[in-house]
């Protein structure tokens, strides 16, 4: 495709890790791209597969680059898992959690009780102090009876350090000591894609994903019927994409060179 195609674009949901900061570092380009989308009229919403951070910090360093977030404007795997709950276990279930404090912000914020035993649903996502006993909780709880839902599949999470165990290889422990598959809500399932898609109130063919990720962004955006956009400042490396059989709608090798382009279609 031609840059020319950006301007149907009037939409984005916008991944984290990897696209806005690498652990504790801003990658470079973030205020100009979001002073572009703003004059340009363009929605967004920022959605991370990250289920351990509350949507208050994204927005607080949002804040810290200069740019305004509203939490109308942030979706975590936590918030798409505590809105999919309601499909399948009523307001006030016992949720075991195994996560950090986004998620269980956003359980109890839900309306969940969350217990450590006797739970309706085990709910897991990335925990940053996850422990055997954690894990061994879980389990029991599964082979109980309860139902099994994971925030997200990510194996590994871009970090300053390099790629660090993501919530993927948590949820892969717990189902390795039970046999039993969970409920998979974020990235790439279609479940979090739709969710952002109602929350930005856009027609869906103006709606692009931009991520780091061809196997959760990338692969999610075409499941869910969207425009793809890829940033190389993240997992992705040139020697990934070029063998796998997901190519994304747009290449570009960072944000400042994605909004030189999208501006040129203006």
């Amino acid at each position: 495709m031609t840059a020319l195609s950006l301007d149907s674009i009037r939409a984005l949901i916008i991944d984290v890790d990897g696209v806005l900061w690498r652990g504790s570092l801003a990658m470079p380009g973030v205020p100009a791209l979001f002073d572009f989308l703003s004059a340009h009229k363009i929605k967004f919403i920022i959605a991370t597969n990250n289920a351990a951070r509350p949507a208050s910090e994204i927005i607080e360093r949002m804040a810290a680059m200069g740019i305004r977030v509203n939490e109308s404007q942030v979706l975590t795997s936590s918030e798409a898992t505590a809105l999919y709950l309601r499909r399948i276990v009523s307001r006030g279930a016992r949720v075991l959690v195994v996560g950090g404090e986004g998620l269980t912000d956003a359980m109890t914020r839900a309306g969940y009780d969350l217990v450590t035993q006797d739970a309706d649903v085990v709910v897991a996502g990335l925990d940053m102090s996850v422990t055997y006993d954690k894990i061994k909780r879980a389990a029991l709880e599964i082979r109980r009876g309860a139902k099994f839902v994971g925030t997200n599949a990510d194996k590994t999470l871009p970090s300053a350090e390099g790629d660090i165990p993501g919530a993927g290889a948590i949820i892969a422990a717990i189902q390795a000591a039970t046999d039993v598959a969970p409920l998979i809500i974020g990235k790439p399932e279609r479940a979090m894609f739709d969710i952002a898609v109602e929350q930005l109130q856009a027609a869906r063919e103006t709606v692009a994903m931009l991520g780091d990720r061809l196997d959760t962004d990338i692969e999610g955006a075409q499941r869910a019927g969207l425009k793809s956009i890829l940033v190389m400042t993240g997992v992705t490396t040139r020697e990934s994409l070029a063998q796998s059989k997901v190519r994304p709608d747009f290449v570009f090798e960072n944000l400042d060179v994605l909004r030189e382009m999208w501006q040129r279609a203006y």
